[in-house]
């Protein structure tokens, strides 16, 4: 026989980290070329002037300058760079 009592074991204790998507760079902040500026799932926000989207719907900027955020046709998010003259 056992001369201590046994622990019970746990069957929790498994979590997977964040992901860390949402809007990285607001609007009227100032950002250079390759600046991430929103991580999403699909196309929340769409990419406008000066606004590349890689293959995971990531937004960047593509020219250094200002990001503005705008809607269009209906309720669709826009993002895009006014460039520094």
């Amino acid at each position: 026989m056992a001369h201590k009592k046994g622990q019970g074991s746990s069957r929790n204790g498994r979590d997977s980290p964040g992901q860390h998507r949402g809007i990285k760079v607001y609007g009227s902040e100032k950002v250079v070329a390759g600046n991430i500026l929103v991580r999403q799932v699909g196309t929340l926000v769409h990419p406008g002037a000066n606004v590349g989207m890689g293959k995971d719907f990531t937004l960047f900027a593509l020219v250094d300058g200002t990001v503005k955020y705008s809607r269009a046709r209906g309720d669709r998010r826009i993002v895009s760079i006014l460039p520094e003259a």
